[in-house]
């Protein structure tokens, strides 16, 4: 049994689990493939890919050029990027993991407060051998705007109450009475753009939210507040968000997501001094990726003994 390891950036999925109890030969691929030629070339081969979440997309043309793959696993429990109806028409198995979402909402602190601090302004500082730059804001009696309440708005909004923040939220389908129960007060959305000192984004991708933070809902926005997603990029309009931190009419975005990831070296977010950016590390934590890999350890051995676990449907 050959197996392919993807998107291992750091270099660190063969210590995390018993790779060795499967009997097999496993290749890891630290780099992002280029293309779908690129994707074909390098695993055609195998007959087990384990995915890292959705670095590495598999449409039904991806899937229908790999031809000796029958099982693919994914790192946790759902993957946008996979096409379920073309692996189950192909024969493939397709496997989740475990998942636990607070390292997540961990980052979208971290990213708040270094947006808010200056951070990593003054950290630049400090190592140029310098001193204070700058005056951040403080949090408490400012307001949180959290697009999206379900369970990683809703934990975002509970420690932004925690620093005294009021909290206010809105998503399509969020009712009064469901953002009071949370402690939180339901917004308009035009209101929660215009309001939020700090706006998080937390929904999920799709078509209805692609786009959904745009050139009108920048406009709304206070010239001194923080956009912050880790979410998904293509939620907000990359080049919208771009024109508003150039021209300063938002104060800052803090950002781990991007239209395309690899976020490409010449990408001018990545030199905008309004601008914190993070590497798509909102899951990235030692304790979640040994759940990661020992689960698809697990999943390879159930599939190899005819008893898969985990399917997704």
């Amino acid at each position: 049994m050959r197996i392919a390891i993807l998107d291992d950036y750091q270099g660190v999925a063969l210590d995390l689990a018993d790779w060795d109890s499967l009997h097999a030969e496993v290749h890891v691929f630290a780099e992002a493939f280029e293309n779908e030629e690129a994707v074909e070339t390098a695993l055609a081969e195998y007959e087990v890919v384990v995915a890292m979440r959705e670095r590495t997309p598999f449409p039904p043309s991806t899937l229908e050029r790999l031809p000796r793959l029958k099982l693919l696993v994914t790192t946790g429990p759902v993957n946008a990027a996979i096409d379920l109806d073309a692996a189950h028409r192909l024969g493939i198995t397709v496997c989740g993991t475990g998942y636990f979402s607070y390292p997540t909402v961990e980052l979208t602190w971290g990213l708040i407060l270094s947006a808010a601090r200056l951070i990593p302004q003054q950290v630049d500082s400090v190592r140029r051998g310098g001193w204070q730059e700058g005056l951040g804001a403080s949090l408490k009696g400012a307001t949180l705007g959290v697009l999206g309440l379900g369970r990683l708005g809703t934990a975002v909004a509970e420690i932004g109450r925690a620093f005294g923040m009021q909290t206010i939220a809105w998503s399509k389908n969020l009712t009064p009475a469901d953002a009071q129960a949370k402690g939180t007060t339901y917004v308009s959305r035009d209101e929660l753009f215009t309001r939020s000192d700090v706006l998080s984004i937390h929904v999920v991708l799709s078509e209805r939210t692609r786009g959904l933070v745009g050139e009108r809902e920048l406009g709304l926005m206070k010239s001194t507040a923080i956009l912050v997603n880790t979410s998904r990029g293509p939620v907000v309009d990359e080049a919208a968000l771009l024109r508003a931190l150039v021209e300063k009419r938002i104060g800052s975005a803090a950002l781990d997501v991007f239209d395309h990831e690899p976020l490409p070296a010449d990408h001018p977010l990545r030199s905008l001094s309004n601008a914190v950016v993070t590497p798509h590390i909102g899951y990235v934590s030692r304790d979640l990726y040994e759940v990661f890999y020992r689960d698809a350890v697990e999943d390879i051995a159930a599939w190899n003994a005819g008893t898969p676990v985990r399917m997704l449907s």
